[in-house]
């Protein structure tokens, strides 16, 4: 059973928790995400109920158009509602730059 969430912010964290998992899951993936963001593999449970660690792994899938389409065909969500988890994490927080 899928859960239904009707917050934005909510939704988009839904999201991004996916989107952490997925990117845990692939060791050549996280490599990639640890090195971009030089976060450790330590501190990820840790990190994870940080708003703007989730803000940065969905940036990190929204960056490559592969990845993307693995974690969308991965997750079931469609790229659309990906780029839209971002949007809701932008209108939290506009005042932050992530990389």
């Amino acid at each position: 059973m899928t859960k239904r969430v009707h917050n934005p912010r909510e939704a988009a964290e839904f999201v991004a928790i996916q989107a952490l998992s997925f990117v845990a899951a692939d060791a050549e993936v996280l490599g990639r995400f640890l090195a971009e963001t030089g976060i450790g593999p330590e501190t990820l449970r840790s990190s994870a109920s940080d708003p703007h660690f989730l803000t940065a792994v969905l940036d990190f899938v929204l960056r490559d158009d592969a990845t993307v389409k693995a974690f969308s065909e991965s997750s079931g969500h469609h790229p659309t509602t990906i780029a839209a988890a971002r949007q809701a994490f932008g209108d939290v927080f506009p005042e932050r730059d992530l990389p």
